[in-house]
């Protein structure tokens, strides 16, 4: 197994001078050296091919020993040096201080195809931020990621990516409700890759220090190796930086915000300064379309991040950047602009997305009316969003009347639609049909057009949790099949069919199926 490793994070930015791996605040670095912990009995069994060839290895490294070893944590690569990462952030609103990598341990950096890849173990074990962790993560939250980060990366979402799926061969203890009944589960490791795993939390640490000397080497580097086209540092390019982190990261929510995505924990410790979707925690795709959704049981009273508030968090978190940033600026109204401007964008990318979705090409001033009525539909009863969308393509102009009809298999009760809504759905049907006239696409373009942008298949919460089932018993075959189906969510793939169904009735309320909790 041979890798072009190229180390820049650790080797040209400043290390805490303790190595030892005790729980401690460090100061004046940016990460700590660390080695996984060694699992007893680890098993590689799932990878992903397509980022296997993406770091400039083939199918056959995977079945090496060295595979194994590095990227289950045992064997540390030649003239490599693990680190976890200094930073901070606010968490659900409230200033949380140091937190940093507690669970996370940075392998190293390769490059390959002019790409740049830092790859990272979660799960290997403690760091001198896994405050009261074990740093540790099990089976059940592992395939979640998994899964879940290479199918966003196929729904054309920007998303950090996995590599490789392990069992350790250990027991990790965890309370997954929070309610005083813990119990061992298996562990696992996950390796996960992206360009870089920055987050706004890492310029937070030095900005709430006040040791703007680490903050502007962190910046600056920043620029350097993931922002080149916007010059030299100086006060102009920290500028243009925060500006394009700033549509980077409203890109990544309007994606969000289109396949029915709610993270779950959008602390500024889990958002990228590439604008990636970053940490897979209690995330889940809209069953019923409800703007007040939210996947997170810690979330449960307050639904901060419910799907509806996501935009606002997006632009509060950038808020926080932009006060972190501030110092190196020492102006006010080039953040304020920005921050503006995200608001303004939003309703314009908002709306173009909805267009999209809704096959419409033209614009009209109108159409905001549009999508507002539909919402209002959508809330008359419990109606899956990926469903309903996706039969919304088949509409054909002129059926006005029997529009409802042919998205009824997206209701969670057809046979309990009242008179009264469905005559609201008829007058919104109406106005769509008579909104299609004014467009260009034949029925069969605009079924393809929503087609490229209606998911048929999302990875829902029961189905991550079916094949963490099977996973428990020894069976990794669901795994596989899921990971293959989620490659091409946008296809028919008919011999998947029964994936294109609603949440079932007994998942509703079960563990792992609705909401989830932090614990992984």
């Amino acid at each position: 197994m041979k890798l072009n490793i190229s180390d820049t994070f650790n080797s040209q930015l400043p290390s805490d001078p303790n190595t030892e791996n005790t729980r401690r605040k460090v100061f004046e670095a940016m990460y700590s050296y660390v080695k996984p912990k060694v699992p007893s009995n680890p098993q590689l069994i799932h990878y992903s091919l397509e980022m296997v060839k993406a770091i400039g290895l083939d199918g056959n490294d995977t079945d090496s020993q060295d595979f194994l070893k590095v990227f289950s944590g045992s064997n540390v690569c030649p003239e490599t040096k693990p680190y976890a990462m200094a930073y901070a952030g606010h968490q659900f609103g409230s200033w949380a201080g140091q937190l940093g990598d507690g669970r996370a341990i940075n392998l190293f950096e390769v490059e390959h195809n002019q790409k740049r890849w830092a790859l990272q173990l979660k799960g290997a074990g403690e760091t001198p931020y896994s405050r009261q962790g074990d740093g540790l993560a099990v089976l059940r939250s592992s395939i979640r990621e998994y899964l879940c980060s290479e199918a966003m990366f196929h729904l054309g979402v920007p998303t950090t990516r996995a590599l490789s799926l392990v069992i350790s061969g250990d027991e990790v203890l965890r309370d997954m409700l929070y309610d005083g009944n813990a119990a061992y589960e298996t562990g696992a490791i996950v390796c996960r890759v992206a360009p870089t795993f920055i987050r706004f939390g890492n310029f937070e640490l030095f900005a709430a220090r006040q040791d703007y000397k680490n903050l502007k080497e962190l910046t600056d580097y920043t620029l350097k190796y993931f922002y080149p086209e916007l010059g030299k540092p100086s006060k102009d390019s920290y500028i243009k930086l925060f500006q394009e982190v700033a549509h980077r990261t409203l890109e990544m929510i309007i994606h969000w915000q289109r396949i029915g995505f709610v993270h779950g924990v959008m602390n500024t410790d889990n958002m990228s300064i590439l604008g990636l979707t970053i940490d897979y925690g209690p995330y889940g795709w809209l069953e019923g379309f409800d703007f007040g959704w939210t996947p997170n049981t810690t979330d449960r009273q307050n639904k901060r991040y419910r799907y509806g508030n996501q935009p606002n968090i997006g632009l509060w978190n950038l808020l926080q950047l932009a006060n972190a940033l501030y110092p190196l600026v020492e102006e006010s109204d080039p953040f304020e602009t920005i921050l503006k401007q995200y608001q303004t964008d939003f309703e314009s990318k908002s709306l173009k997305m909805m267009r999209s979705k809704l096959g419409l090409i033209i614009e009209d001033k109108k159409d905001v009316h549009l999508m507002t009525d539909l919402e209002d539909c959508l809330l008359l009863s419990e109606t899956d969003m990926t469903i309903f969308f996706r039969l919304l393509s088949g509409y054909k102009k002129g059926d006005a009347e029997t529009g409802l009809k042919k998205v009824e298999k997206a209701f969670y009760n057809p046979t309990e639609i009242s008179d009264a809504v469905a005559e609201q759905w008829k007058v919104w049907f109406r106005s769509y049909d008579q909104r299609l006239r004014r467009e260009t696409l034949t029925d069969q373009e605009r079924q393809a057009h929503m087609n490229s942008v209606n998911p048929k298949y999302v990875l829902r919460n029961y189905m991550a949790q079916l094949a963490i089932d099977e996973a428990d018993k020894g069976n990794y075959d669901l795994i596989d099949e899921l990971f293959n189906l989620l490659k091409k969510p946008y296809d028919e793939q008919p011999e998947y069919q029964k994936w294109f169904a609603k949440r079932p009735e007994w998942a509703r309320h079960k563990v792992g199926c609705s909401m989830l909790s932090c614990s992984s």
